[in-house]
């Protein structure tokens, strides 16, 4: 959180903060996307992160995965009671409904990887 006395309004969906806080999240509760500030050479960036993933820790706590769409640098941030879970399921159920590989070329890609290729029926 990054210390501000203003209301919070996400440049990506517009979700605004219904309260005035002196705490400006460093990601959107509507959205789960952020602003990308610097990257791992403390360059500034300001591309804008949007949520890829979320990463259930050992210790039960959740972090959501974020890629910036500018430079590719991926990142985590701790999840919020104010995040949305349904983006948040939505996020957590992408890679199921939209796996990061073409589904009909599995056993080529299993061979490639140096399996068998062959898939039980």
């Amino acid at each position: 959180m990054k210390e501000k006395n203003q209301i919070y309004k996400c440049p990506v969906c517009g979700y605004l903060l219904s309260e005035i806080s002196s705490e400006i999240p460093d990601h959107c509760p509507g959205c789960l996307s952020g602003i990308h500030e610097t990257d791992a050479e403390g360059e500034v960036c300001g591309g804008m992160l949007e949520p890829v993933g979320i990463w259930v820790k050992g210790d039960e706590s959740f972090e959501i995965i974020q890629r910036c769409r500018l430079c590719g640098e991926m990142t985590s941030v701790e999840m919020t009671e104010k995040d949305s879970r349904i983006k948040v399921l939505s996020i957590a159920s992408k890679p199921l409904s939209s796996p990061p590989f073409p589904v009909e070329r599995l056993e080529e890609l299993t061979r490639i990887m140096g399996g068998s290729g062959e898939l039980p029926k």
